[in-house]
C-alpha cells in the first residue's frame, strides 16, 4: 500500500482497530498507525495534512 491507496489504509485500519473512533485520533498516531500495517510500503515523508485527512474519512466511513 501506498499513502494514495486512502480506502485499502482505511480497511487495514478498521480491521486492526475495531474499537477505534476514527474521529478520536490524533494525525501524529493515524501517521504512526499508518506506517506500522503490514503491506505498508512508502516513504513516510510522503504523508501530509491532506492525505491524513483523506484517510480518517475513508476511515469514518468504512466504521459506518
Amino acid at each position: 500500500m501506498k499513502w494514495t491507496d486512502t480506502y485499502d489504509i482505511a480497511a487495514a485500519l478498521y480491521d486492526k482497530y475495531p474499537d477505534v473512533d476514527p474521529m478520536s485520533v490524533r494525525f501524529t498516531d493515524l501517521r504512526r498507525w499508518v506506517l506500522e500495517l503490514d503491506g505498508f510500503a512508502d516513504a513516510p515523508e510522503r504523508s501530509g495534512e491532506k492525505i491524513l485527512e483523506a484517510i480518517q474519512a475513508a476511515w469514518i466511513e468504512e466504521s459506518q
